[in-house]
């Protein structure tokens, strides 16, 4: 998933980061809640984890205006409060959930994978298609029973092919999901990864390129 970690905690976004990178998800950071609002204005993003006290603009104000804007992303709001009525205040304008300060950051990536699965249309949690079996949850993939060790990337990447149920996804969509904004557009890395990622699943070869298009599992 694309992820927009907003918390003005230099050191606790980038862990925030780490950790989620680690779970195959493509992250970027903001510290304020105006930044948060110009990548939202860029990037199609599956989720924001959002602090809710920030500089600039307040959380809650940022989170209304990705509810007003007619945004799919979900919003995970952190706070450092554990009132009631401070959970009650964040839910009802519109975040998704919920996470209190201190927080495991095993929980946190739980309920990020959670909330990625109502972003999307509504699918199996875990990915069945051509003999491959991918469980995002456990981050296993097995080709007919056999299990298959994939980076992150390329985790990413065939996530992405299964979830598009046979359809053609470009490899400037697969860029957007699986990379952060960082990576250069005119990069061959998405190639590269579809390369590697036929060689370890190996025969028959199940990922397609559509010339001038894109990559699809039929």
């Amino acid at each position: 998933m694309r992820v927009l970690v907003v918390e003005d905690e230099a050191m606790l976004a980038d862990v925030i980061a780490e950790w989620l990178r680690g779970e195959a998800h493509a992250v970027d950071v903001v510290h304020d809640g105006l930044a948060a609002l110009e990548r939202l204005g860029v990037h199609d993003y599956d989720l924001v984890v959002l602090d809710r006290d920030l500089p600039r603009l307040h959380g809650d104000d940022v989170c209304r205006q990705v509810v007003a804007s007619g945004s799919a992303a979900r919003v995970l709001m952190l706070t450092a409060s554990a009132e009631v009525t401070d959970r009650v205040a964040g839910l009802s304008i519109g975040a998704d959930d919920y996470l209190t300060k201190p927080f495991a950051l095993p929980e946190l990536a739980a309920r990020v994978l959670a909330l990625g699965r109502r972003s999307r249309p509504v699918t199996a949690p875990v990915l069945h298609r051509v003999g491959i079996t991918l469980d995002p949850a456990r981050h296993e993939v097995f080709r007919d029973g056999r299990k298959v060790a994939l980076a992150k990337k390329e985790f990413a990447v065939l996530a992405e092919l299964l979830r598009a149920d046979g359809a053609v996804v470009s490899a400037e969509q697969l860029l957007e999901k699986a990379w952060d904004e960082h990576i250069d557009p005119f990069t061959g890395v998405v190639r590269v990864t579809v390369l590697k990622l036929r060689r370890k699943l190996g025969d028959p070869p199940v990922v397609e390129t559509v010339t001038g298009v894109g990559y699809r599992i039929p």
